[in-house]
């Protein structure tokens, strides 16, 4: 049955579980076909799908290039005048059941009313500049897992396996597509519960990425990958609560993060901060539910199970609307989907499974990764017991400062408590993303800057 989902040339591809390291690097024949007639440069096919519902790539358009596009700010996208295809509701999820995860047709289900999947024409026009796809080529032929997995040799500013060939190393290349080098913003978050009542909350938040950083190119094996800041500034009664740290590039190295207490204006190191850590208001999401999967992959086994048509939410400008207010945008069981936008594309499945000897409140866990940019847009999270608990997507935009593509609302539903947990919302925010700008440095990430912020 898998086999009739997979498209065509990924099949010989296909490796559901292999030894870390134990393939030889790819050959500069075959790193040639980067960015040629059949493969874009991030190792996408170029042609579109039988019926023509996916396109061919294009990639016109890179920075601020699509008419009336702003460098900066909220912009409305180049396709703001385009209206749904057809809906996806529980009343026809049968007929689209083949292009859907089982969290959507579990929500579908679940919230009939609330929740209906608004499907656009899907595009392909957007692309990386060419230092981006140039490191690409060059990982091509250089890069390789490392540490039993933990990590890989390459150079740094995009993914490291564009042929990959086992599951570390497509989960790999998911924890490191191209993004911004520097972010700064305001984002609002919100837990809505059964019956819509809200929590609500506000973090000011920095990320340095030296790995992004489009001046230099560094190693995959460099320390740092990326310098992190959260200072709560909302609910009241947590206000000024501060952490920071940062990540690395190979996770045979521990993450280091440290916490600021306002109450007793000390900095302490946070014991252990990733994996199933509870984060976030009411506990909806973990630690490594950031972008979907963030951190080491070391408690689970990985597979690749090769490519699907998936409709997945996709070029989500509108979702941003300054305009739009959460009182209309949060409404009870789902995000409006009014402000909703998924399209059909080609997603690299992977899936997690909790090894034997190890722990995490995940026991399965799904991905679905857009072959174009390497972004996870879609996750199904498993408990122990195998069923469904939560179903989780990014809404990603095109973002001309950074020329390539900005995470933007995460929503993280939990089917069994009937509620969802929304982050990364700028909407009523006092602060956009103010990306690439630089300006920040490691010397800001450091416990000695979270105790001079506090005092």
């Amino acid at each position: 049955m898998m086999k009739k989902t997979l498209t065509a040339g990924v099949v010989a591809a296909l490796t559901l579980v292999a030894a870390p390291g134990a393939y030889a690097k790819v050959g500069a024949e075959q790193a040639a076909q980067l960015g040629g007639d059949k493969l874009n440069c991030m190792g996408a096919e170029r042609a579109g799908n039988a019926d023509g519902s996916i396109p061919a790539y294009g990639g016109k358009w890179l920075g601020a290039a699509w008419p009336g596009a702003k460098q900066s700010g909220y912009d409305a996208g180049p396709y703001a005048d385009e209206k749904p295809l057809f809906t996806i509701t529980a009343d026809n999820a049968a007929q689209y059941a083949d292009k859907l995860t089982e969290g959507q047709k579990a929500l579908l289900k679940r919230y009939p009313q609330a929740f209906k999947m608004p499907v656009y024409a899907s595009h392909r026009d957007f692309r990386y500049a060419d230092w981006v796809c140039d490191a690409v080529k060059k990982n091509a032929t250089g890069a390789e897992l490392q540490h039993d997995g933990l990590g890989a040799s390459g150079t740094t500013g995009a993914i490291p396996f564009p042929f990959p060939r086992d599951g570390l190393e497509a989960q790999t290349n998911m924890q490191n597509p191209h993004r911004a080098w520097t972010e700064e913003g305001i984002l609002d978050q919100a837990v809505v519960y059964a019956g819509g009542n809200r929590a609500t909350g506000r973090v000011r938040y920095k990320i340095l990425s030296l790995w992004n950083d489009p001046r230099h190119r560094g190693s995959n094996q460099d320390t740092v990958n990326s310098y992190f800041y959260s200072e709560t500034l909302q609910p009241e009664r947590e206000k000024g609560a501060i952490t920071l740290g940062w990540t690395p590039n190979d996770n045979s190295i521990d993450r280091q993060a440290w916490f600021y207490s306002p109450g007793t204006r000390r900095v302490r190191q946070a014991p252990e901060f990733g994996f199933d850590t509870p984060q976030g208001a009411g506990g909806f999401r973990t630690v490594d539910d950031d972008r979907l999967f963030n951190g080491s992959p070391e408690r689970y086994d990985w597979k690749l199970l090769g490519k699907k048509e998936i409709y997945v939410p996709y070029d989500a400008f509108r979702l941003n609307d300054p305009a739009l207010k959460y009182a209309e945008l949060l409404t009870e069981s789902s995000v409006n989907p009014q402000y909703m936008r998924y399209e059909l594309h080609r997603v690299w499945l992977i899936e997690a499974t909790v090894k034997k000897g190890f722990r995490h409140m995940y026991a399965r866990r799904q991905f679905y990764v857009d072959e174009d940019s390497w972004h996870a847009l879609w996750a199904d999270n498993y408990d122990g017991r195998g069923q469904l608990w939560r179903a989780s997507m990014v809404n990603y935009f095109y973002a001309p400062s950074i020329e390539g593509f900005q995470a933007g609302v995460a929503i993280y539903h939990d089917l069994t408590a009937n509620a969802y947990y929304v982050d990364r919302l700028v909407n009523e925010s006092k602060q956009w993303w103010v990306l690439n700008q630089g300006g920040l440095t490691p010397e800001m990430f450091s416990p000695d800057a979270a105790s001079r912020h506090g005092h």
